[in-house]
């Protein structure tokens, strides 16, 4: 599963220090390339504008804000996204509600089995 990772350029937007270094360590752990961690939304609305990023894993509350315009800068560049999150399906806006979603916490190869998925083009909703 995580040879389809090998070389990946991973974007971690992730508010929780913690948080975002274990998906850092799991994202390099399966030979990703990772950009982040990005803890805020301005910096994390630069990154999904400019960044060359193969795929994007959000948190979708950054320190009291939502990341749902993260989302929206890489629907319009095309690269796909996970939301990582532990909220439920219900605080997910109706155009992100058949987006992939990992709920916390999590085991590492949930991420990597819907990151995977998602590369290969298999989908991976959650």
């Amino acid at each position: 599963m995580t040879g389809v990772l090998q070389g990946v350029k991973v974007l971690i937007v992730e508010d929780e220090y913690l948080v975002a270094s274990l998906i850092e360590d799991m994202l390099l752990f399966a030979g990703c390339v990772v950009c982040g961690p990005v803890p805020r939304l301005a910096q994390a609305l630069d990154a999904a504008n400019t960044e060359a990023c193969d795929v994007a894993v959000l948190d979708i509350n950054l320190a009291g804000q939502w990341s749902y315009p993260v989302a929206e800068a890489l629907s319009r560049r095309n690269v796909p996204f996970v939301f990582v999150t532990g909220y439920g399906s219900n605080a997910m806006p109706a155009e992100f509600a058949d987006r992939p979603r990992v709920h916390k916490p999590f085991k590492m190869n949930e991420l990597l089995a819907v990151l995977s998925s998602m590369v290969s083009g298999s989908g991976g909703a959650s």
